[in-house]
């Protein structure tokens, strides 16, 4: 065998290799034409803000948007890389009405929301998930009548095939397990709750499958007692090796573990649909715990807020005006958000989600360790037909 012939010979048996160790080597990439996104302020894109419930000031938005742009951030958040990953536009919040174009998704996400709002079932307001799945079967069967209508409100429409062919994705369940706390309830009665959670979580994704829902990318919750609020509200709270409050996050791993375990029962019971779950927690908490070794500095420290340890006080948040010995001072941020992790309290930077986004699309968290390009293929016979 001459060596030109050698080499394809190699070359050949290089990608034989290659796909029989790694299957996603043989796969196609996916094109998804639309995303449609369910969750809270983690992934909200304007929804909260559109219903002038809370209003986020500058300096929200400034690393990016240069304004505020509707994210609890100071610029874009994860479900914000995975579209621009795919080529797509960012994701107009549904409830944000005014000059949204929705050709290509919509995002339900609501600041504040939760699955079904854990053991505070009453009181308050929240766009609890159900709410977010009546508004997308809704934001479908009017889609529908538009596109028949035509015209130019037409063209803002996803196209009847986008449905099928759609990401979903799923980052919400936080509200319910921090709420409760803020109420004295017990790491004991909040455990008990996360079944329940479980459940409405499991519904709602069902009923998004029936109406045409086929890739699902599911994100477990974050480290709840590594934000400064969390620090703040629970200052006696024992705490991890990453200064964390460890009841909190705790309480996040066990409805992790249920939740991982609903995506399996979920890819079982619908095989013909793609279901990944994605493990946030893991690397969000790598976040705090080496930050340094990702080119963060003080994980712990608010990049927005004012004084204590942990430049957070409750009542004195990123964008208020507060006075301080008769002297009225501006809650601001920090000089380099590039390098902090919290923004203000309670959700990450432009910088930490970037973070986040690229070491979870590798499916290197995922399970099945499928990367977000690589999302629609159906997991059930993605081991089946490139493991054997």
């Amino acid at each position: 065998m001459d060596f030109p012939c050698m080499n394809i010979f190699l070359c050949v048996l290089f990608l034989c290799i290659a796909c029989i160790l790694n299957p996603t080597f043989s796969l196609e990439s996916c094109v998804f034409p639309a995303i449609f996104n369910f969750g809270d302020s983690n992934s909200d894109t304007g929804g909260l803000s559109a219903t002038s419930l809370i209003t986020l000031p500058p300096p929200y938005g400034e690393t990016f948007f240069h304004k505020p742009a509707g994210r609890g951030s100071d610029g874009r958040h994860i479900i914000d890389f995975i579209a621009q990953s795919f080529g797509l536009p960012f994701l107009h919040g549904y409830l944000d009405s005014l000059g949204a174009n929705f050709s290509h998704g919509a995002n339900f996400a609501t600041g504040g929301a939760s699955i079904n709002g854990g053991l505070l079932k009453v009181g308050g307001f929240s766009f609890y998930l159900n709410i977010q799945y009546e508004e997308f079967k809704q934001f479908k069967f009017r889609s529908e009548r538009i596109r028949e209508k035509g015209g130019i409100f037409a063209t803002l429409m996803p196209k009847e095939e986008y449905f099928s062919n759609a990401l979903y994705t799923f980052d919400i369940g936080q509200n319910d397990l921090i709420g409760p706390f803020l109420f004295n309830f017990s790491v004991h009665e909040v455990n008990a709750s996360v079944i329940n959670i479980i459940n409405d979580f499991i519904t709602n994704v069902k009923n998004t499958y029936k109406l045409g829902g086929r890739s699902f990318w599911i994100h477990n919750t974050g480290p709840l007692g590594c934000f400064a609020s969390s620090l703040a509200i629970f200052p006696l709270g024992e705490r991890d090796d990453a200064g964390c409050v460890k009841p909190y996050n705790q309480v996040a791993q066990y409805f992790n573990y249920l939740l991982r375990e609903a995506v399996l029962q979920l890819r079982h019971d619908f095989p013909q649909a793609a279901f990944t779950y994605v493990d946030v927690y893991s690397v969000k908490y790598s976040l705090f715990e080496q930050s340094e070794r990702y080119g963060f500095e003080h994980p712990l420290v608010v990049c927005c807020g004012y004084g204590g340890k942990y430049n957070f006080t409750i009542g004195a948040f990123c964008g208020d005006t507060i006075t301080v010995n008769g002297t009225q001072i501006f809650v601001g941020s920090c000089e380099r958000p590039d390098v902090q992790v919290d923004w203000d309290g309670a959700h990450y930077t432009d910088a930490a989600n970037k973070f986040v986004f690229d070491q979870i699309s590798t499916g290197a968290f995922s399970d099945p360790p499928i990367p977000l390009r690589m999302a629609c293929h159906r997991n059930t016979s993605f081991f089946n037909d490139h493991m054997h």
